[in-house]
């Protein structure tokens, strides 16, 4: 069967083999990503013991070159077999000792090629947000799946769905050839990221992801923003704000990847911009903009707003909490929240002495985007912001028959047709401890099932986007 056919998706054959796979990665790849990545590794029994043992040291070696951590790279492992099986998550590891310990543990789990259900599974690893070990938001997703190239079975709605959230899937077969899968991640997850930290009346410290790989130099340039001015800089000599002050500019060698800015102004908002050059290529400049302490600021080092948080999600509600509560800094807090991505805007003031809400009337399975806002006497305030999904409604099967219709074959007939339905998933059991299991369209309500043997199980349960509803089961 050809994968690609089955797949819209990017295929990569990889010629998997033991070997020191950092041979061919450049420097750059250390500390050079952000973003999550969960590898999807046919572990059934059509694959053979050495192969699957191949393909574990493949993985190591391919995962090596990365620098993992919360503001890294995170990785989970997902086995593809008759009940697919989560091996670790984004959150288990983020040192390379503790991942490649785990890999050597890896077992073959035998057993059919449950395609289908594993990748459902695995969409609801690399979409939920906001809980502990899910997907954070922003930051580039990307599904590595490895077979041996085997019928997977009815893939195309998960895979669908996958492609609908902006998941990169990677598809590696273990046919011959090496398209250097590891340099096509890190392509994917490559993070340009610009960030100001620890700033004072008259300093920041400037930290960015380093791109050039020792080669070349980092130009930076910052000056204040005039009143008003949303872009640009202004001309040559003045500052890219106030066209009064005159812009500082710094120069660094290509493996540098943070910078001390000096001698700025107090209670200023700055514009600074940070080009890469490098002789063999065109890189986009970043920039960002940051505002300095005033000289009296009322509370130094405090935070009146420091945390937001999600819990309590319901189809129609969600609890949102935050911290920390200082009722003596803080007039109020306002909350405001609309579903994305154009979605009515709701706003609603709280005490200071809450630290969380719950809203409702929320419409189920939709994301909302949910702003906190602190705000003091002075009229300064502190807002912070987090996306969050309602549960999606799973409405269980009702009036499952079974009928026979011949010797060991069955017919079922179930009452469906479901909002946001993808299908059903039936499974029977053949004997001796085997399983076959079948998945339908929404559109099929009945199916004649052969090779049935008698008091054998037969289950059908409804698909839906993130997850199956409650089946029912009759015996033959």
């Amino acid at each position: 069967m050809e994968v690609r056919k089955a797949l819209t998706c990017v295929l990569f054959t990889v010629f998997l083999w033991a070997g020191d796979a950092q041979d061919s990665v450049p420097d750059s790849v250390l500390n050079c990503c952000e973003g999550d990545v969960l590898f999807l590794l046919d572990s059934s029994g059509s694959v053979a013991s050495y192969e699957f043992f191949h393909m574990v040291d493949f993985l190591k070696d391919l995962l090596l070159p990365f620098s993992l951590g919360p503001d890294q790279v995170r990785v989970g492992l997902l086995q593809v077999g008759t009940e697919p099986h989560l091996e670790f998550g984004f959150d288990s590891y983020d040192s390379q000792h503790g991942l490649q310990a785990a890999l050597e543990r890896t077992k073959q789990l035998k057993g059919d090629t449950n395609t289908v259900d594993a990748l459902l599974m695995a969409t609801n690893q690399v979409l939920k947000q906001g809980v502990p070990g899910g997907a954070r938001p922003n930051l580039p997703r990307v599904l590595v799946w490895l077979t041996d190239g085997v019928d997977p079975g009815e893939v195309q709605e998960p895979m669908a769905r996958l492609r609908e959230e902006g998941v990169a899937v990677l598809v590696v077969s273990t046919g011959h050839g090496n398209y250097q899968v590891l340099r096509e991640a890190v392509k994917i997850i490559k993070a340009e990221r610009l960030q100001v930290k620890s700033v004072t009346t008259t300093t920041a410290q400037l930290e960015w992801r380093p791109v050039l790989a020792g080669t070349g130099y980092y130009d930076i340039q910052f000056g204040p923003i005039r009143t008003g001015q949303t872009g640009g800089t202004g001309g040559p000599g003045t500052s890219p704000g106030t066209g009064l002050d005159p812009f500082q500019k710094i120069t660094l060698p290509g493996d540098a990847s943070s910078a001390q800015l000096t001698g700025l102004r107090p209670d200023t908002t700055y514009r600074v911009t940070l080009t890469p050059k490098a002789n063999l290529e065109f890189l986009n400049s970043l920039e960002t903009t940051f505002t300095t302490q005033p000289v009296n600021p009322p509370q130094p080092g405090v935070d009146i707003l420091s945390t937001v948080t999600i819990s309590e999600s319901t189809t129609n509600s969600v609890r949102v909490s935050w911290g920390p509560r200082l009722p003596h800094l803080v007039q109020e807090y306002q909350l405001e929240y609309s579903a994305l991505p154009t979605g009515p805007r709701r706003t609603f003031s709280v005490s200071n002495r809450q630290d969380s809400a719950v809203l409702t009337g929320l419409q189920p399975d939709t994301q909302y985007l949910v702003t906190v806002s602190a705000r003091q006497s002075s009229g300064k305030e502190r807002a912070m912001s987090v996306k969050v999904c309602t549960q999606e409604v799973l409405p269980a099967l009702s009036d499952l028959q079974l009928t026979t219709v011949g010797n060991e074959s069955v017919q079922l007939r179930w009452k469906g047709s479901y909002d946001g339905l993808r299908g059903y998933w039936v499974t029977w059991e053949r004997g001796h401890s085997q399983r076959s299991t079948l998945y339908l369209p929404p559109n099929r309500l009945s199916t004649t099932l052969n090779h049935v043997p008698s008091r054998a199980r037969v289950c059908v349960s409804p698909v839906y986007r993130t997850a199956r509803g409650e089946g029912l089961c009759c015996t033959a």
